[in-house]
């Protein structure tokens, strides 16, 4: 039992890809297990958890949510627990033009973010959606409070601030392709997001993957993500990078 529980860990599970609100299914549902479990002189736990869902509640309206969660310890010392919700309501997403509503609530224990959220609007435009590939740009504004568990940042002008809010814009640009005659899967999920207030306060976001069929349901999966932040507790790194390696399932 304790070698399938290290075996679970050390292998990464991804169940299927990212979401095209615009497929015409009623429901589709991923989800994706990663971990990785060290012992002896270092001990280290790593483990990500990530669900995707997305249904039909009337005719014409699409619901998608994106949940998170990541955990990792480092000699028993917990080093991350961050929790991120992001969720949209779109309208005729099978239009070339459509709107969305969008909710986020995020914790970051690295970057001591008791809580984040953000609610706004914004329109999605469908540059190509093609069976086999479909890339899409979107432009939303959104109203966002962060609460720190400290008041001592990077930049001095935050200082003894333990909240931050803000009205930001943010510019999207989500993309699926299958090239090199179906052998490689090509997802990217970038944005950016400026304050509309302070010059600066912006933040940004890439996450490309590979992936290599194997069979009708399994792809070998490189991902690769990096992330910026230019507000942040003082002494705290910007920049995060992750670079993972494993399988997906594909459902459907």
């Amino acid at each position: 039992m304790r070698k399938l529980f290290y075996y679970f860990l050390l292998l990464p599970f991804f169940l299927s890809a990212q979401i095209n609100e615009s497929d015409t299914l009623q429901l589709k549902a991923n989800l994706s297990l990663t971990g990785f479990y060290q012992g002896g002189n270092v001990e280290t736990l790593i483990f990500r958890a990530k669900s995707d869902f997305s249904f039909r509640p009337l005719k014409k309206w699409v619901f998608k949510t994106q949940n998170s969660y990541v955990y990792q310890e480092f000699g028993k010392k917990k080093a991350d627990e961050d929790i991120l919700s992001l969720n949209f309501l779109y309208l005729n997403p099978e239009r070339k033009i459509y709107p969305l509503l969008l909710g986020f609530v995020s914790t970051n224990f690295r970057r001591e973010i008791d809580l984040r959220y953000l609610i706004g609007a914004g329109v999605t435009y469908q540059l190509l959606n093609k069976k086999n590939h479909w890339l899409k740009i979107a432009v939303s504004s959104e109203y966002e409070q962060t609460d720190f568990g400290k008041s001592d940042f990077n930049i001095s002008e935050y200082d003894g601030s333990e909240s931050i809010d803000t009205f930001r814009g943010t510019v999207w640009l989500n993309g699926s392709y299958l090239v090199f005659k179906k052998k490689v899967i090509v997802n990217h999920e970038f944005y950016f997001q400026p304050s509309l207030e302070q010059s600066n306060n912006f933040r940004w976001q890439a996450d490309v993957s590979l992936e290599f069929p194997l069979w009708e349901f399994l792809n070998f999966k490189i991902n690769y993500i990096h992330s910026f932040e230019n507000i942040v507790i003082e002494n705290q790194k910007q920049e995060d990078n992750f670079l993972t390696f494993g399988f997906t399932l594909k459902t459907y």
